[in-house]
This record gives structure tokens, sequence and C-alpha cells, in this order.
């Protein structure tokens, strides 16, 4: 019996039926089919997010196809074969079938073929390697894409120490789509290539590595397979820190039982060391943004130290004193680490509390210091400090003229 997707939403849609048709009118029935992961997905129940077609037309042909009916075509990777059609807003990536000609683990040189199986030859995985005609009716060239897929099998087309060979980076697309997409133990054919071929890692652009290390730690569960990175080694080429995978295993069963959320960039830092130092250097090499680079150091910070004891008031101090965003970090990342989930309620009242307080803003500017006395220069920061020290452990005292009181008293104290 024919395998079937039939026809999901996102294949009768009109913005895909318009590509579909465009393209068929240039090279005829069956020249264009749905390809990769909205096949997969599909099959598996998953939600389609991009819609991907492969086709025997060139790209030339696929830019004169889409213009002619009306579509914006956008070259997002001409020398790949790689053409964008743009249709009722919705992007769908067109693809013209295509061999390796030359590979170097880092990028392929390709040629263009009408052959489908030459096509799935050079892909990575069996459930990426499905195509699905416009009638539904799948071809699975490996013979087990669908039940591999069904399965929770990521297993390599054809010789996996090969198709690493080709790309390096398909070593974190295995952890990644394992992941995602995995279930019970993993192709141990698989697993021994990545072994192998760890230290080939490091030939990759340090973006390239970051961004697939993100996507796999945005899974639901990622835990089995950073720990399978963790025993092949491929953890220590990444991060060439030890890893905390007490803390990373306990992240993530919190946001995934408790939180519900499933946050990348804190479980990376869940990952690190307690080390900003060390963490500022590895956001250096793999090239992360700032953002995430500023998010990880301070969500490492050794100070404030957090407990499920803390009082409101030393809840606030702490919110003050780093922010919002911050404080939640490490109050997950204590969780996360605490030894025991009897006091799960407090951490979520702790993260409750400091969301829905609003820090109030300091009452005090230099202009008051000087009009208390105080010369112009260093000293002025200096009192604005100590005062502010004072507000704060008076727990934001909503009291200007209190805070004046205190302002004069400091100034008059203070040797020039």
């Amino acid at each position: 019996m024919t395998e079937t997707v039939g026809q999901p939403a996102w294949m009768t849609a009109r913005s895909a039926v318009r590509v579909m048709d465009a393209l068929e009118a240039a090279g005829g029935p069956d020249c264009a089919r749905f390809v990769g992961g909205c096949v997969r997905n599909t099959i598996i129940g998953v939600k389609v997010d991009d819609v991907d077609i492969a086709t025997r037309l060139t790209p030339d042909q696929v830019t004169k196809a889409l213009e002619a009916a009306g579509i914006r075509a956008v070259p997002t990777g001409i020398e790949h074969g790689t053409v964008t059609a743009v249709a009722d807003h919705t992007p769908y990536e067109i693809t013209t079938l295509r061999r390796d000609v030359t590979t170097d683990g880092r990028r392929a040189t390709v040629a263009f073929t009408d052959d489908w199986a030459e096509d799935a030859a050079r892909r990575d995985f069996t459930v990426n390697s499905l195509y699905a005609r416009r009638d539904g009716s799948i071809y699975d060239p490996s013979g087990h894409g669908v039940a591999d897929a069904r399965a929770g099998r990521i297993v390599f087309m054809g010789e996996p120490e090969q198709r690493l060979r080709e790309d390096y980076l398909r070593i974190l697309r295995f952890f990644r789509f394992h992941a995602w997409y995995g279930r019970g133990e993993p192709d141990a054919a698989a697993v021994a290539a990545c072994a192998a071929l760890k230290a080939d890692i490091r030939s990759l652009a340090a973006e390239r590595i970051s961004k697939e290390l993100l996507k796999l730690l945005a899974a639901d569960d990622p835990r089995a397979a950073v720990r399978l990175m963790a025993d092949t080694g491929v953890l220590d080429v990444i991060l060439e820190l030890p890893a905390n995978l007490a803390r990373f295993d306990g992240l993530v069963a919190l946001e995934s039982e408790q939180l519900f959320e499933a946050d990348a960039v804190l479980r990376l830092a869940a990952l690190l060391p307690d080390d900003q130092a060390a963490a500022l250097r590895l956001a250096e090499r793999l090239r992360l943004s700032n953002a995430d680079r500023d998010r990880i150091a301070s969500a490492l910070a050794p100070t404030p130290e957090l407990k499920s004891w803390m009082s409101p008031r030393e809840i606030r101090r702490a919110v003050y004193r780093s922010d919002k965003q911050t404080f939640r970090d490490r109050a997950k990342l204590a969780w996360a680490a605490a030894e025991s989930s009897a006091s799960a309620m407090q951490w979520r009242g702790m993260i409750a509390l400091a969301e829905g307080w609003s820090p109030p803003v300091f009452p005090l500017t230099g202009e008051d210091v000087i009009k208390a006395g105080a010369p112009k220069g260093p000293m002025v920061g200096r009192v604005l400090r100590e005062v502010e020290d004072w507000w704060i452990d008076h727990d934001f005292l909503d009291d200007k003229l209190s805070a004046i009181e205190k302002l004069k008293a400091v100034v008059q104290g203070m040797a020039y």
C-alpha cells in the first residue's frame, strides 16, 4: 500500500496551490514535490511551521515560472539551487534537485539533477528524505523513512561517516533531531560515527555551532540527547568546559513539569560552571549575540546568593540590584540545583513576587546632593550610593523628605 500524508491544510492552502500550479505550468505534472520537515511532521502529527519544495526545474526556470504567475521570487541561495517564493505573504523555499560534486565537511559544491533518488542520497536523515506529491502520496527512497519517523529513529541516509564528512554540522544535527523527534535507543552506527568525528566540529563556523546548539536546547526535553553528547565527548568539544549536567537536568525538569517553558539560553547557562569569566569566553568563542552573552553572565553571577526561604524584602532588594529577568534566571538555576523539590512552591512564589513588583525610582539626584552641601566631583556619587543603600535597607521608603534628611546627615558626616 502506498503511504500518504493525505491532504493536510498546509498542502491545500491557496498560497501552496498557487506555487505548485506555477511550477507545474513550467515543468509539467510531478515536476515538484513537498519535501523534508513538512512531510515528516505530518506523518508524526507535529505542527508544520515551514513548507519546502523540491523540483526538477533549475533556479532560472523556477524564477521565471513564479514571476509568470505573479509570485515574488527571492534568490535566497541560488548557488545551491534555492529560490524562495512568497505567495500571499507566505514563503516557500524551492530547491532544485541536486547532487554533491565536492564536499569538505563545511560546504559543498553541487550540480543540478533531475533524479529524485540522487537528491535524496545527499540528504542527512531518512526522516528528512521524504517527498510528498500533490495527491499526498509519499516517495520514500530509503524504504524506511516513514517507519523511522513513526518509531522515532534518527538514521543517516547511507553510511553515517560519509554523511558526516560531507558536513560536520550533521553531528550536532543528529543530536538535535534526536532531542526533538527521537525515542528509545539511538542508532548505534550514528552514535559511533559522531563520536569518531567529534573533533572536526572545531572546523565549523562558530555561528553554525551556536545556532544548532540553541535549537537543540529548545526541545521540550533534550536531557537524553545532551547526556548522549556528553557520553560521546561531543559536548566537551563544544563547551571546552566541565558540564553541569545535574543542574541542567534539574532545570529541564522544572521547566517541563512546573513552568511549561523551554528556555534554550538559560539551559545553556545551566550547563556551564559557576564561572562568569569562563562563560564570557565561551560566548565569545561561539559568537553568541550580545544579549545572550550578557544574560548568561548575569545568570551566573556569584551574588546575591538566592535561597528558597528569602523574605519578600530580600527578594525586592535582589530584584532592584539586578532586574526581573536576571532574578528569574538566577532563581530558576538555584531551584534547579536544589537537592529537594519540597520547596517548589517557595521558588514559584519568589518568582511570582519578583515579576509582580515594580521597582521604584530612587527619589534623589546629584543635584539634591549638591544642594545639601556636598562639593561637585566624586563625593556626589559616594553620597548618593550611601543614601541609596540606606533607602534600600528601609525597603524603598516612600518618603522623599526622610531621604533628604538622611542625605543631609551623610553630607555633614563626610570628610571632604
